[in-house]
């Protein structure tokens, strides 16, 4: 009978995390497999990514004028959750940010400036030669302006990419500049910079989506420019 007891005891519920048992809480996970599709009533986070997605389409829509192409906006929605569920994803321990480097913002901004400067100039070149200079432009700084407005243009893909990586590097560096100080301290310090970093990532959390919302926002500008 004790030897039965030792044999089924590996099924006894031992998992404790912070003395929380949370044996139990493995039943629910089957339902994070559970497709949206078989639920008769949407989840609620399902209906406000729906309301975030459509608030955005409409946004581009106006941004993009008349002249845009249907299916414009999916594109740029598309961008924009790209951006926000890796800026996202980075918050969380462990997990590796891919935006904070040049390699992925470079890859998204490059292709998307290069396709849209292939297409103005292709399709619309009467009009790339007049955005380059602005409406009632003395003719004596024309050439400035030309000028000025080409660098403008050619630094674009980077002033997306450096602005999305600059802005979720930041926020890291300065998370591990506090915990690493950390050991260092009094414990009465400790407490401060513990609410300190918890302030910083609800920042960063914002930054997240702000971020995402720049890059997708300024895309649509520029692709606005073109038509």
């Amino acid at each position: 009978m004790k030897l039965m007891a030792n044999l089924f005891s590996v099924f006894d519920p031992s998992t404790n995390w912070m003395n929380l048992p949370l044996n139990w809480l493995s039943m629910m996970m089957g339902l994070i497999f559970i497709p949206i599709s078989f639920w008769l009533i949407p989840p609620r986070l399902n209906y406000i990514w729906n309301k975030i997605i459509f608030s955005l389409h409409l946004e581009f829509k106006i941004l993009l004028g008349s002249y845009s192409y249907k299916g414009s906006t999916i594109f740029m929605t598309s961008l924009f959750t790209l951006i926000f569920f890796n800026n996202f994803l980075g918050m969380f321990p462990y997990i590796f940010t891919s935006t904070s480097h040049l390699v992925m913002t470079l890859s998204l901004a490059l292709p998307l400036w290069i396709s849209l400067m292939m297409y103005g100039w292709i399709n619309n070149t009467n009009h790339m030669f007049a955005h380059l200079i602005p409406q009632s432009t003395p003719m004596i700084l024309i050439p400035f302006m030309v000028m000025i407005e080409s660098i403008s243009n050619i630094i674009r893909p980077m002033t997306l990419s450096i602005r999305l990586t600059a802005n979720m590097i930041a926020g890291h560096l300065l998370l591990t500049l506090l915990s690493n100080s950390g050991s260092s301290i009094s414990i009465y310090l400790y407490w401060v910079i513990l609410l300190s970093q918890i302030l910083l990532l609800t920042l960063e959390f914002a930054v997240a989506i702000i971020q995402s919302y720049v890059f997708s926002i300024l895309s649509t500008l520029y692709s606005s420019e073109v038509n």
